[in-house]
């Protein structure tokens, strides 16, 4: 038998392990606890329940298979993970206020978006962001989806990764080539996902297949519910506060650059000279005002 989680990543890690075999009651509770942690660590065992539709002791025998001590030990992961993010969200407990107080809509979408940046990258692990600059740096092809709001960060990653090498594919659907797209996907390749709520469900099923085809997954999304987290080996969960009813995609850029540049970094003298022979086919064809040399 597994041992018990001992922190709220552990947590995760046991609950996305488990999944699959949930019944609809368990992967209630289960997504509740993956997308609101902070709510639930202050939730009392009814609070949760009801909020869940669930019974009571659903939940306390949920808490229980996992190998934790009742309902307090599940609260008690919850509440050491507010701890640890304590410090970070301290810088930032100004930016509700600054929407209550009618703050000037540019401020607060500055203020929000540094907040989305600087969470989301906090909570990046090393071994993550290591795993996933390699399969990107390496795997014999790159195919990147994203639809709808996510197509922007998408399709900037598939053109950053061209430009440092060669077999990457930016997965489109338009005109009924979605299938035409993941049939050149092989065991070994790196498939990555862009998604956030609400899920685009042509994402989450090529995710799924192009991890049943054996490629490497990759998912950036928004929370630790997403379905895109089942079908990804590495996963980075990024902020999205909007100042209006509009999310923002300002931490999905940025973490698309910065593992961009960790795929330059990764492939050194080969990027060099990819970009070189991308700088000369440029000049040759006059792509740019001449002006901007």
């Amino acid at each position: 038998m597994a041992s018990a989680p001992q922190t709220y990543d552990e947590l995760l890690t046991a609950l996305r392990g488990r999944i699959t075999t949930l019944t609809r009651s368990q992967r209630q509770i289960a997504d509740r606890i993956m997308a609101d942690p902070e709510g639930v660590a202050f939730m009392t065992v009814s609070e949760l329940a009801s909020a869940v539709g669930v019974n009571e002791a659903t939940v306390v025998r949920f808490a229980s298979a996992l190998g934790l001590d009742g309902y307090p030990g599940l609260t008690r992961l919850c509440r050491d993970r507010l701890r640890e993010q304590a410090q970070l969200l301290r810088r930032y407990d100004n930016l509700e206020q600054l929407g209550a107080d009618g703050g000037d809509l540019l401020e607060r979408a500055v203020a929000l978006d540094q907040a989305n940046i600087a969470r989301s990258f906090a909570r990046i692990e090393p071994a993550t962001w290591d795993a996933a600059v390699a399969a990107l740096a390496e795997a014999p092809r790159v195919h990147v989806m994203g639809l709808r709001k996510s197509h922007a960060p998408a399709h900037l990653l598939g053109y950053l990764l061209r430009l440092l090498r060669e077999d990457v594919e930016t997965v489109a659907t338009g005109a009924g080539t979605l299938t035409d797209d993941l049939r050149r996907v092989r065991k070994g390749d790196c498939f990555v996902a862009l998604s956030i709520h609400r899920y685009a469900a042509e994402t989450v099923r090529a995710a799924a297949w192009a991890r049943s085809r054996g490629a490497q997954c990759i998912a950036l999304t928004d929370n630790a519910s997403s379905p895109l987290a089942g079908s990804a080996e590495h996963v980075f969960y990024l902020d999205a506060a909007g100042p209006s009813v509009l999310r923002s995609m300002t931490a999905f850029t940025s973490l698309v650059q910065a593992l961009a540049a960790g795929v330059a970094a990764a492939r050194g003298h080969s990027a060099r000279s990819t970009l070189l022979q991308e700088e000369e086919l440029l000049d040759e064809f006059g792509v740019y005002d001449s002006r901007s040399r």
